[in-house]
């Protein structure tokens, strides 16, 4: 029998206490060395939160699959900013570049369901109208149209 552990750590910073050791404690691991795999798997994420999955194996072996934060949460981190905007339609948070908007699509290239990365973008463009965050200083539901139009197909690689 397995059993599978799903917590939220702060990326590279994980710690043999909470969320980790309630969790794995009754299951007998060692959660020291759980928590420094955990480390330098999420290194590329530190100070975000990230969704991490352990499963754990009768012999107490384990396998980490690491999930990533949300596209909102990497977009905030690009623009190095605490929050979105609380009124997106009139207050203007950020603007990203569209080599920052590539990133995040690629980052999140795994989870987002768009079939190209050309799709993946605009999924990402569509949360920053959501957050008050312009691309390319525009607007991005302006950016989403001129990237259907093929605008930006040299940045996509489209």
């Amino acid at each position: 029998m397995t059993d599978v552990v799903d917590v939220l750590v702060d990326a590279g910073a994980a710690t043999p206490g909470p969320p980790l050791g309630p969790a794995l404690g009754p299951l007998g691991v060692n959660i020291v060395l759980i928590a420094k795999d955990i480390n330098a798997k999420t290194e590329a994420f530190k100070g975000m939160k990230v969704p991490v999955k352990i499963t754990i194996k009768d012999d107490k072996s384990y396998t980490i699959s690491v999930g990533t934060p949300p596209v909102s949460a990497l977009i905030k981190d690009e623009l190095k900013i605490d929050s979105g905007s609380h009124k997106a339609k009139h207050e203007i948070v950020g603007t990203l570049t569209i080599e920052q908007l590539v990133k995040v699509a690629k980052m999140k290239s795994d989870s987002l369901l768009g079939a190209t990365l050309k799709a993946k973008a605009m999924e990402v463009a569509g949360a920053c109208v959501s957050m008050g965050v312009n691309i390319d200083g525009k607007p991005a539901k302006e950016v989403i149209k001129l990237i259907k139009e093929g605008a930006y197909n040299a940045a996509l690689g489209a």
